[in-house]
């Protein structure tokens, strides 16, 4: 069944509608907030002090340098390029005749200074093999783990990774680049699932981290710093740490008092 644009456009104007008039709200909350970071009269030690012994089941960031440190950006170079890698993919589908799934991997080459130009491309991988449909251990049939789903979302994460190593090793000797990824740099897909050792070993040891290794190992010959990118994280850490700030309780117990 199609879908009845009509009907949703009414629905529209309801979330609009909420939302403005929960803007006055959100401009309070985030005035406090910045009035908590800019407030000078906190203590640094003491903050770090009441985060380590707060009682949270939240991650709270730690703090170096206090919460409303400012910092310049070094001069550029005169030369330099940035890379960056963002892939895409389309899931097996049990409604296909054949199992298959896509990795596209998109990159981007981007050089400033003298003869600046942009390259853009991207890398379409699909896979139907027998042995591209699953992860399996060596010498051990029967325990095989299905690339798909979650999994899936892992391996290209890997996939671009790789990709990226692959372009900073191209890039000219003592050249200065940043390599960027899209995402975190720490497959959380891995920690927050349970997976056999050998699906570890393969999409993080031998995969992931391989290629970080291979992109930190490139800065004997070249410049390449690491990064990565999340456009609307949703991460909390250092709102947290105005909780613990802001708290009357010392230790502070948020899970139990608030």
């Amino acid at each position: 069944m199609s879908l009845d644009l009509t009907k949703v456009a009414a629905q529209v104007g309801s979330m609009v509608a909420r939302l403005k008039a929960g803007g006055e709200e959100r401009r309070k909350r985030l005035q406090y907030a910045l009035d908590v970071l800019s407030n000078r009269a906190t203590d640094l030690d003491s903050l770090n002090r009441k985060i380590a012994s707060s009682k949270t089941t939240w991650l709270v960031a730690g703090l170096v340098d206090g919460l409303d440190q400012c910092y310049k950006p070094p001069p550029l170079p005169s030369e330099f390029s940035v890379i960056a890698t963002d892939g895409s993919h389309i899931d097996v589908d049990r409604h296909r005749s054949t199992r298959c799934y896509l990795i596209n991997i998109g990159t981007v080459i981007l050089r400033y200074g003298a003869q600046p130009e942009a390259l853009l491309d991207s890398f379409p991988s699909l896979y139907f093999g027998d042995e591209d449909l699953v992860i399996a251990p060596d010498g051990a049939k029967g325990r095989e783990q299905p690339i798909e789903g979650v999994l899936l979302g892992i391996k290209r994460s890997v996939d671009e990774c790789h990709r990226l190593a692959e372009l900073a090793a191209e890039s000219p000797p003592d050249s200065s680049t940043l390599a960027l990824l899209d995402g975190s740099l720490i497959l959380w897909g891995l920690a927050g699932q349970v997976y056999p050792e050998f699906v570890i070993e393969a999409l993080l040891h031998k995969g992931f981290l391989s290629s970080l290794e291979q992109i930190r190992r490139l800065n004997t010959e070249k410049q390449v710093a690491l990064a990565s990118y999340i456009s609307f994280p949703r991460s909390t850490d250092v709102v947290n740490a105005l909780r613990v700030a802001i708290c009357p309780y010392d230790p502070a117990d948020c899970d139990r008092y608030c």
